[in-house]
């Protein structure tokens, strides 16, 4: 069981629950960051006295506002934009923007502040951001999409720049996306400021392997800390949710390194294909035709769609939550246990409950947290913004490499952290705390600001 908060830090968080309250998502995050980090604050005091504290966990600024924009009938929508842009100790704001129905001020803090540790644990030089709006752009055609981000760009462009904040893309914003929000901030600024967005295709400034980063960072996080007992990736099978970005490069990752990926999952349910995820029939279904997962099933022998129950009903070694946040809780975790899996890395941002973290660890299944594990795709976004400042463009084999070996520098903070703090192989411990350090050493030296 978690140990109960120091006095210091429950002052913080129920102060904090006091000013936020209702956003049930930043308090878990929120409560997440400060048990992990008591252990931190107890050999550095200066941390409380000094109030970084309360300064980390309020946002530097907050915007919202609303998003007109007309459909192809001509019908007027308005949905609300959000950017969050919560600290910039380490470096310009970064993180992406999400488009889906459940977007809210409480969901982008949650996903902001996360962003703040896992992008120190990249060491790149970047602080943490998040944004997005309630818009949902399934089945809207190409010009709705274009029109509502070409409205959210309308009003964002004045808050973003390659030296203050760098939005990407997250559910709902890809290459598409990221290409209407480019072609209009080019438009309002009269720059072209290739820097001010990640995410865009190779053609126009982009990054090789930027599309893939976030799923290959999981599955080279979960080889380093497979190989911490002496165990590999190959020959196991993996139960992976989604079918996104994250889900179809973690499901071609692991066939790379001899893994066996059998599922896929979207909102309608999930599939299950045992001999094997056929990954070109997938990215067909997912990405060229923007269908349901079903579609998958019904073109493939032997694979069967599944409308109720759980992706993790399914038998697996290997573990890769990649859908969204809370997806898997405590009773998926008992299943899991129960039918041999023995790691699990979130290539989502938080889609493990509390409690399902907990029976994980428990159990002594290996966990990767997504602010370590999922740190691929922001590790590669600044990766992107280096090459966009220089005006050079690396190949693919080096650009992979180079993610390579950020996952394992911060599989490696994270792990000797845990074991500094006195909880070895625990990572939720050692990223939180290793990300922890690295803003709050910086904060400290800035002064109060």
């Amino acid at each position: 069981m978690h140990s109960p908060l120091p006095a210091s830090l429950r002052d913080v968080y129920e102060r904090a629950l006091a000013r936020n309250a209702g956003e049930t998502e930043f308090h878990q995050a929120l409560l997440e960051v400060l048990e992990s980090i008591a252990p931190v604050v107890e050999h550095r005091p200066d941390y409380i006295e000094s109030g970084v504290l309360e300064r980390l966990v309020e946002p530097e600024r907050q915007i919202m506002f609303r998003v007109p924009w007309q459909d192809d009938s001509g019908a007027v929508h308005v949905n609300r934009g959000f950017r969050v842009q919560y600290n910039s100790a380490l470096g310009p704001y970064k993180g992406g923007l999400r488009f889906h129905p459940s977007v809210n001020l409480g969901i982008v803090k949650f996903l902001g502040f996360e962003q703040i540790f896992k992008n120190a644990l990249t060491g790149q030089g970047i602080g943490g951001g998040k944004g997005g709006s309630d818009f949902d752009p399934h089945g809207r055609s190409d010009n709705e999409v274009m029109r509502f981000t070409q409205s959210f760009m309308t009003e964002v462009y004045r808050h973003i720049g390659e030296h203050t904040d760098v939005p990407a893309g997250d559910i709902g914003v890809g290459a598409r996306e990221i290409g209407y929000l480019f072609g209009q901030y080019r438009r309002l600024t009269n720059r072209h400021e290739s820097g001010v967005l990640t995410g865009k295709t190779v053609l126009w400034g982009g990054a090789q392997v930027r599309t893939e980063a976030t799923g290959y960072g999981a599955v080279f996080f979960l080889e380093e800390m497979l190989a911490t007992r002496g165990e590999s990736v190959a020959g196991r099978t993996a139960v992976v949710s989604g079918s996104g970005n994250v889900a179809v490069y973690a499901i071609q990752k692991l066939q790379q390194l001899g893994a066996r990926p059998i599922t896929a999952s979207d909102s309608s349910g999930y599939v299950v294909d045992d001999a094997g995820i056929d990954l070109d029939l997938l990215k067909q279904v997912k990405e060229v035709e923007r269908l349901r997962v079903s579609e998958y099933a019904a073109r493939r022998p032997g694979a069967r769609f599944v409308s109720t129950g759980s992706v993790w009903d399914v038998p697996g070694d290997l573990v890769l939550p990649c859908a969204t946040q809370n997806e898997l809780d405590a009773a998926h975790a008992s299943t899991l246990i129960r039918n041999g899996a023995v790691a699990v890395a979130e290539g989502a941002n938080m889609p493990c409950t509390p409690t399902a973290v907990e029976a994980f660890q428990d159990a002594g299944l290996l966990f990767a947290p997504g602010k370590a594990a999922n740190a691929g795709g922001v590790a590669t976004s600044a990766l992107e913004m280096s090459q966009n400042a220089s005006r050079q463009r690396w190949d693919f084999e080096s650009s992979e490499d180079r993610l390579r070996d950020i996952m394992r520098d911060i599989h490696s903070s994270a792990f000797e952290a845990a074991d500094l703090y006195g909880r070895p192989g625990d990572y939720v411990i050692g990223a939180n705390a290793a990300g922890f350090t690295r803003v709050a050493d910086a904060m400290l030296a800035q002064g109060l600001v």
